[in-house]
């Protein structure tokens, strides 16, 4: 059970409580079937696991030209690179949790700033820890910085790779300005002929020399990744809207393609009340060299 279903859950205890207080004593069916749906609400709360979930901890350490074995890191250096970093996990939350300006200020940016709370040896780096603390509803559910650290650390593996399909899958769902900032963050890396390594959980990345970094460039660079917002003539057959994707034809085609569903869309469960209408549908569409596109609905489609 996640939050959203808690939530829901906790709502619909509390109109079942005033249901049950404005029927009448005599109306004894009536009651027994309220007390008895009641009765199953409550004792799905009961179960419900509350965790309270510590701050997200990541450990980000340099090695190369502007580090001193583990002695320390030129301060220029550091303070840029770990100020770009934490640029990188702010845009990428917000890209996750909805649709990313091209300019202005980063959605919730108060929520996604990281502390440094102590150096890191083995190279030279920094202990960080998420700055915001959760909330005590949080069960399975990752925060912002948590889904960030994650979407980074499978982004930077997957351009070591040499699989189009598995850096396609790992940008979908980040806007250019997010994919902007991680260049930015590596471009710092490049230009001080510095390395990195990142571990967040039981998840790890390692630049082991610059050609590594200077691959990661390549593979990440516009003329390789390309995004193209589009619009196109589509029907769609099918929504999953707990896994936020959806299944559609583009019109005149009869191919059958797969979306995810952007957060900005809200929930996607309407589409599926106007399955098989032609509408003017806007998608991102992702493309890694010349491999297979990767769509995602940006926007509600609008049906006349």
């Amino acid at each position: 059970m996640n939050r959203t279903e808690y939530l829901h859950l906790l709502g619909e205890h509390n109109s079942l409580q005033r249901m049950l207080e404005n029927i009448p004593e005599e109306d004894v069916l009536d009651r027994m079937s309220i007390e008895s749906r009641l009765g199953q609400v409550k004792q799905r709360l009961e179960q419900a696991q509350v965790v309270e979930k510590t701050p997200a901890k990541a450990r980000l350490t340099f090695n190369g030209r502007p580090v001193i074995g583990t002695h320390g890191i030129f301060a220029d250096f550091g303070m840029k690179a770990v100020n770009s970093f934490n640029d990188a996990v702010s845009a990428v939350a917000a890209s996750l949790s909805g649709t990313l300006a091209a300019m202005g200020p980063i959605p919730n940016r108060d929520q996604t700033r990281l502390l440094i709370t102590a150096t890191a040896k083995g190279s030279f780096g920094f202990e960080l820890e998420e700055h915001q603390p959760p909330s005590r509803l949080e069960f399975e559910e990752k925060t912002p910085v948590e889904a960030s650290l994650e979407r980074i650390l499978e982004l930077l593996n997957s351009t070591l790779s040499d699989d189009d399909e598995q850096l396609a899958d790992s940008a979908t769902e980040l806007d250019q300005r997010a994919l902007d900032k991680i260049r930015d963050f590596i471009k710092t890396l490049d230009e001080s002929e510095a390395v990195c390594a990142l571990q967040y959980a039981s998840h790890q990345f390692r630049f082991r020399d610059r050609g590594q970094v200077q691959r990661s460039l390549e593979r990440l660079s516009q003329d390789n990744l390309h995004e193209d917002d589009v619009t196109l003539r589509v029907r769609f057959v099918g929504v999953l809207p707990h896994r936020r994707s959806c299944e559609f034809v583009i019109d005149g085609e009869t191919n059958v393609l797969l979306a995810k569903i952007s957060a900005a869309v809200g929930e996607p469960e309407p589409i599926n009340q106007h399955l098989k209408k032609p509408v003017d549908a806007q998608f991102v569409v992702t493309r890694v060299g010349q491999g297979r596109p990767r769509y995602l609905l940006k926007a509600t489609p609008e049906w006349k």
